[in-house]
């Protein structure tokens, strides 16, 4: 199907109203500086984007150590959560990105102050950050109110 073809397809889904909203941050924090959203619903369902260890009002990088990067970048995640009407109770399912594995006993000792048992699933990854040392990204159920 040569491109043309493709487009002429799918233009009419292109323009649809997706199934899901996304989620709004006060206007006195930044908006993302990417094509993105900072969290959607998706139904009962939040999927929050990679929060980064940055104050949401000034953009300053929290801290040069992982323990203080994931407190800041936790509590970014509950911001988040509480603007989506969830909170890190409703987390089902956490990815954390470490610049350096060998922080993962840090970033551990703090993340595990964060959540209560039962505990939601969780992947960790290597990744190259550029200039910091986690990124949280998450899920959460919260079914909505009518």
């Amino acid at each position: 199907m040569s491109v043309d073809a493709f487009l002429s397809h799918h233009s009419a889904h292109a323009f649809a109203m997706p199934a899901w909203t996304p989620v709004h941050l006060p206007p006195d924090v930044p908006a993302p500086k990417g094509p993105y959203s900072p969290a959607v619903r998706a139904g009962d369902f939040v999927y929050v984007s990679g929060q980064v260890p940055r104050d949401p009002r000034t953009g300053e990088l929290a801290g040069h150590d992982v323990a203080t990067q994931t407190q800041q970048t936790l509590s970014n995640l509950q911001r988040v959560l509480e603007q989506a009407g969830a909170s890190m109770a409703d987390v089902v399912s956490v990815t954390v990105y470490l610049a350096h594995a060998d922080d993962w006993g840090a970033m551990n000792e703090v993340y595990s102050k964060a959540f209560n048992a039962p505990f939601p699933s969780r992947t960790t990854v290597g990744a190259e950050l550029r200039g910091i040392l986690v990124e949280i990204s998450a899920v959460a159920y919260r079914p909505s109110r009518p």
